[in-house]
């Protein structure tokens, strides 16, 4: 790929940063939440901007410092990190929109911060998607834990205190007891940190022979980076529920466990590489972490009464997928993890902010409380299948298009069982997401299950999800830059 030196990717991640001040200072909610848009729609505009670019077999690239030799603070727009930058700022606006709505419907205290960390929050995501090395990667990762930091112990009582520290002690200690040190063995055997197709550690003549070092270093980063929630590095996700939901939507599709299963798939790809995992055989144990952490949650995801709690849980297990189609390292199942990063963005923002609107609306949090919902909201709940659809992954969701492509995988990898256990998964998609349906629509409440007069949340807290429930249909049918990056990715790493 030839390179093109230009400043946009580094203007793409300061953007936000720029906003901050303008929300910080707004003398009206009206304005504060105009920088908001602005920033959200520039920052939009600057990737999409670079696309058509990365499209034609072109790396963007722009250096900002050089801190030590082979580790920079630099950026670099390949066609991985556009897919996931096109993700998380386009959904960036249709959470802003839904968070104006929900936080002002609730009278939320503190939104001028609220809206301050979330800037802060997307523009480390932007800067973990064009990070051109490890340092850089980590430097934002980083950022990411402490911007969302306050958004996670927003309501600052006890209960959101304590999980705010359990936060911070998973994916924080995980990060500096874990990840850091890895990243710094890697430079002390490549002298680089600089991301390659192929992989840094490939390129080195003598890896071969240290099939333990390089198994070390890969638990190491698997688990460094808990915000992927592999287990058993994911009792911090269910405990974050306790933030304001526009957090959670925030959390579990546009920014914290993306940017840890992003991390996770850029450090197997481009630190280790297809052919040094493959030759040691060390791509079945990010196989075996991704299958147990898929079963086990979406077990326990089946017993959670708590909405929220429901999805965090299938959070958890979801995220086990895009690291099992970086484990697959197959053309197949490269492709499918990254093709899930977008899939199951779109259909699990819809299904928390469904959550949030039923709140909004009728201050029920609980399953059991929700029996025929589907009556007195609709839109949401129909929003709220089509999002349990493109999770479970059936037609006609896009969600479908990811899980084919990890079966075919494992098949190229020769490894059925893992067909099995994928297929599994999906059988308790369904069987955790159904029922609530089902009680919505085809149960009948009790006298006293609702308020009279019980109707749709407030435009901006409905008309979000079902903009991205209708965005998960038509992927299915015009998967359109999403799949075009993916394989533009997948031939790049393996070199086809």
């Amino acid at each position: 790929m030839d390179t093109i030196v230009s400043m946009t990717p580094f203007l793409a991640v300061l953007v936000s940063l720029v906003a901050v001040p303008g929300i910080v200072s707004a003398k009206s909610p009206n304005a504060r939440e105009a920088w908001t848009f602005v920033a959200a729609f520039v920052k939009f505009g600057l990737v999409v901007s670079m696309l058509p670019t990365v499209l034609a077999g072109h790396t963007i690239s722009y250096t900002v410092a050089e801190v030590l030799p082979g580790a920079s603070l630099a950026f670099r727009v390949d066609p991985m990190g556009m897919l996931f930058a096109l993700v998380s700022s386009s959904l960036w606006i249709l959470t802003s929109a839904y968070s104006v709505g929900y936080m002002r419907a609730e009278h939320e205290h503190s939104q001028t911060r609220y809206f301050t960390f979330f800037a802060l929050a997307l523009s480390a995501t932007i800067g973990v998607a064009f990070a051109a090395n490890l340092f850089t990667l980590y430097l934002f990762y980083e950022m990411l834990s402490f911007a969302t930091y306050p958004l996670v112990t927003h309501h600052q009582d006890k209960e959101a205190r304590s999980s705010g520290r359990k936060y911070l002690f998973y994916i924080v200690g995980s990060s500096i007891g874990l990840a850091l040190p890895a990243m710094l063995i890697v430079y002390m055997l490549a002298g680089t940190l600089n991301f390659v197709p192929h992989g840094i550690l490939s390129s080195l003549p003598d890896m071969a022979n240290h099939t333990t070092l390089i198994g070390i270093l890969l638990v190491m980063f698997l688990f460094g980076f808990a915000k992927a929630g592999l287990m058993p590095l994911h009792s911090w996700l269910p405990a974050a529920m306790v933030a304001p939901t526009p957090v959670s939507a925030l959390l579990h599709a546009v920014a914290v466990v993306k940017v840890g299963a992003f991390s996770i798939f850029r450090v197997v790809t481009m630190v280790f590489g297809a052919d040094i995992l493959v030759h040691m055989n060390l791509r079945i144990v990010i196989l075996v972490i991704a299958g147990v952490t898929m079963i086990t949650a979406s077990l326990i995801a089946i017993s959670q009464d708590g909405l929220k709690r429901r999805l965090a849980f299938s959070t958890i297990a979801q995220l086990s997928y895009i690291v099992l189609g970086a484990g697959l390292l197959t053309p197949k199942g490269l492709t499918g993890g990254m093709m899930h990063i977008a899939l199951h963005a779109f259909g699990k923002i819809t299904l928390f902010m469904c959550a949030g609107a039923i709140f909004v609306a009728t201050g029920k949090s609980k399953i059991s409380e929700m029996t025929g919902i589907g009556r007195r909201m609709p839109w949401t709940m129909t929003a709220f299948f089509i999002g349990a659809l493109s999770i479970i992954g059936l037609p006609p969701c896009a969600g479908f298009i990811s899980k084919w492509y990890l079966l075919q995988g494992s098949l190229q990898a020769n490894e059925p069982i893992f067909v099995v256990v994928i297929l599994t998964s999906g059988l308790l998609n369904a069987a955790y997401f159904m029922p609530i349906v089902y009680r919505a629509f085809f149960c009948k409440p009790s006298e006293s299950q609702f308020e009279a007069g019980v109707k749709e949340a407030p435009f901006l807290c409905i008309a979000p999800p079902i903009v991205t429930a209708i965005v998960s249909i038509l992927l299915l049918f015009h998967p359109g830059p999403f799949m075009d990056l993916a394989k533009m990715m997948t031939q790049a790493l393996l070199g086809m």
